[in-house]
């Protein structure tokens, strides 16, 4: 699989949830899209990625 344009590892039975995780990600502050399309926080832990998935993960930064 391709996160944020890497090659990364997908583990069977991996979840966006478990992917933002192992990467340290807080899912309440960042935006997902798996193959062009976005993916609904809801979705987080019910969407199965797979090795031939495109995955952009965005994180949202406040200031001002």
């Amino acid at each position: 699989m391709k996160v944020n344009g890497e090659i990364c590892t997908c583990e069977p039975e991996m979840t966006v949830w478990s992917l933002l995780e192992q990467r340290g990600h807080d899912p309440r502050r960042v935006a997902v899209e798996r193959n062009g399309t976005v993916v609904p926080r809801a979705r987080f832990s019910e969407e199965m990625l797979h090795e031939d998935d495109v995955v952009e993960i965005v994180q949202f930064v406040g200031g001002g």
